[in-house]
């Protein structure tokens, strides 16, 4: 990235977060810009902005939202106590899966606003568009079969093992790779549509077969072989390794480990895809509302995880995973020729959001959980006002 392309994307950052954020949180806007001005190298003005960005953004674009979602309720909708805002915020943020749509549809649109910016073909808008009606779908769908409990959580995740070994073995190759299936002339990556939920589950629900899935995961990567998925997995289990080690994570992230150290031999020589791979960069060289469209979209990734984080200290386990898997993905995506989730072209990264979701706690509170989840068990998943509600 050259010097002038930092100083553009600092400013642009800079514009981006004092456009988003309310009244009261105006002045730590112009903080971080003179802040960023006054480093004078540019690395670290522009990781000192993104890291600014990357704190402050959430909570300013769920502002903007809310702001918007009340004008549409009504103001008595929410009272007697408190704000309008604030009680819509609490509201919203004691659903972080009701949150996750909210965030995944607005990135999804976001993308397709870079996508029309780009002169992308119809078909591509379509297909996003598409996958997102399917993720949704599905996720209503196995929101109710869940309720069967722990054995079909299981063999849930069994069954998705076993389908990235047959897409390691079985899948369509490019240069030796095998990491897609095509599907109604589509070509779809199993590991971005399945890994995402299984590590997510994996948070909240250990045990041997929880386990043995995510080791044969493991594998699967390393034979296709995805060094982007192999990182994902390696940075998620790592993260809950830190935060609540047991003697399932400690394998799974050994096996994490040795997968990703296999994906290292081979050269990953795959070419960049328009639409689809290093669009973070090019975005903004195309146009810098493409170029917002793309980061902010990226950001939404994670604001489940960050306010869940905040809000449901027994369950910080859960929301660190599903961070860590969406920002692993992201980074992986900045750094090589890897999908851009969600705002790139691909329905993959779209669905294996929404699935993610699906093991997300229903509510989040300080009181959501009256102890930790501990190893083999899980989280109760008390019953939710109609999935299909948030949805419609």
């Amino acid at each position: 990235m050259s010097i002038g392309l930092r100083r553009r994307l600092i400013d642009l950052a800079c514009r981006a977060l004092q456009a988003t954020l309310p009244t009261p949180l105006q002045a730590w806007g112009w903080a971080i810009r003179c802040e960023a001005a006054a480093i004078p190298d540019d690395s670290k003005a522009l990781l000192f902005t993104l890291g600014s960005l990357c704190g402050l953004m959430p909570r300013a674009v769920a502002s903007r939202l809310l702001t918007i979602f009340a004008s549409l309720v009504g103001d008595h909708v929410f009272r007697p106590e408190g704000s309008t805002i604030m009680n819509i915020v609490n509201a919203a943020t004691r659903r972080p899966r009701a949150l996750g749509i909210v965030c995944l549809t607005s990135a999804v649109l976001l993308g397709t606003a870079y996508m029309a910016i780009a002169g992308a073909p119809m078909r591509y808008l379509g297909v996003n568009l598409g996958a997102l009606i399917i993720g949704f779908t599905l996720l209503l769908l196995l929101e109710r079969a869940a309720r069967a409990g722990q054995g079909w959580t299981d063999g849930a995740n069994l069954l998705a093992a076993g389908a990235l070994l047959a897409t390691a073995f079985f899948g369509s190759q490019a240069d030796g790779i095998a990491r897609w299936v095509y599907w109604g002339g589509l070509a779809m990556q199993p590991s971005l549509i399945l890994l995402p939920t299984m590590l997510v589950a994996f948070s909240r629900f250990r045990n041997v077969p929880a386990t043995v899935s995510i080791v044969a995961a493991a594998v699967a990567m390393a034979l296709q072989p995805d060094r982007a998925m192999a990182a994902m997995l390696l940075i998620c289990l790592t993260a809950l390794a830190v935060m609540r080690p047991d003697r399932h994570v400690c394998a799974a992230l050994a096996a994490s480990a040795a997968s990703f150290a296999a994906t290292l031999i081979r050269a990953d020589r795959l070419p960049a895809v328009p639409y689809v791979d290093q669009i973070l960069y090019t975005s903004f060289d195309l146009h810098a509302v493409a170029g917002l469209a793309v980061l902010g979209g990226l950001m939404l990734l994670v604001v489940p995880s960050v306010i869940g984080w905040r809000r449901a200290a027994q369950s910080r386990a859960i929301y660190v995973a599903f961070g860590a898997v969406w920002f692993a993905v992201t980074l992986a995506a900045a750094l090589g020729n890897y999908p851009t989730p969600v705002v790139g072209y691909g329905g993959s990264a779209i669905i294996g959001y929404a699935l993610s979701l699906l093991a997300l706690p229903k509510f989040s509170s300080a009181n959501a959980l009256a102890t930790a989840p501990k190893c083999g068990a899980i989280d109760e998943m008390p019953t939710d006002g109609p999935l299909s509600v948030v949805l419609a």
